[in-house]
């Protein structure tokens, strides 16, 4: 069910809670792999992507494209997330999954939201209520749904900050598949260290312990990015969890190091808690 307004999103959450049926939450889809067997519950798509701005401070509903925002703050001279130019997803996805890249996230800029608690309630809170952490949130389990959020932006210096969105883009387009359908990164970019050495990115380890040349079926390991699995043709989801493991074990191997799944897995044996 598609929510624009905070009343579907709270007759829908009633209606499943009454019905004790499962359901998820979904944003723009992005790190997310459902199974080939479905979904057994109901899924509340989030679409609301209303925008409004007064002074310095914009609220944008929870269902608008994150890359959308930072488009349309750069317009109306506000800067701040311009780093996080060309991330896929929805503003709420970002938030719940603390989005970031560059050595920014989500939750720095984040002065509050709009969230429908699993009671039933809308209620406006800060940034504490979520317990921001490397892509990790408090609210991802509790079955909350975020509605609208209020980013922190400031005025600034809109050409420079126009040049490096145009330069994230640009490497975006060099690094990331655009013409290959995938989840995002497979595993979070900042592991563990290795036993007794430095910590190194996800895809500095897997480009190292040979997963480039990796596949299964039609799921293979994107040729420029040793982080990403794309579906080449017609890979089922087996195929990539399949891969997925393969690479996981194969920096375990190589170099003790257990990568932390990135990507959510819809398991239709096993339903997220509401």
């Amino acid at each position: 069910r598609d929510s624009r307004n905070p009343d579907q999103a709270r007759r829908f959450q009633g209606f499943a809670l009454d019905a004790g049926v499962p359901f998820f939450i979904l944003g723009g889809g992005s790190n997310v792999l459902a199974d080939d067997r479905g979904y057994p519950g109901l899924i509340l798509h989030v679409t609301a992507d209303e925008l409004s701005a007064r002074g310095d401070v914009i609220r944008v509903g929870a269902g608008r494209s994150f890359d959308g925002l930072i488009a349309s703050s750069l317009e109306l001279g506000l800067t701040g997330l311009e780093f996080a130019s060309g991330i896929p997803g929805t503003v709420g996805g970002a938030v719940v999954g603390n989005a970031g890249c560059y050595g920014h996230e989500i939750g720095e800029f984040l002065v509050e939201a709009v969230l429908l608690t699993p009671d039933g309630n809308i209620t406006t809170v800060g940034p504490e209520t979520f317990g921001f952490r490397y892509r990790e949130t408090d609210i991802r389990e509790t079955g909350a749904v975020i509605l609208a959020g209020t980013p922190r932006r400031a005025r600034g210096a809109v050409h420079a900050a126009g040049r490096i969105r145009a330069a994230r883009l640009a490497d975006r387009r060099v690094t990331h598949p655009v013409d290959l359908p995938c989840a995002g990164s497979g595993f979070r970019t900042r592991p563990p260290a290795a036993p007794g050495g430095r910590r190194q990115a996800a895809g500095h380890l897997l480009e190292q312990a040979g997963a480039k040349v990796m596949h299964v079926g039609d799921a293979r390991v994107f040729d420029r990015h040793a982080n990403i699995i794309v579906n080449a043709g017609k890979a089922t989801s087996d195929d990539v969890r399949t891969l997925a493991d393969r690479m996981r074990r194969a920096v375990k191997d190589m170099f003790g190091v257990e990568l932390v799944e990135e990507v959510r897995y819809l398991d239709p044996d096993e339903a997220p808690p509401t």
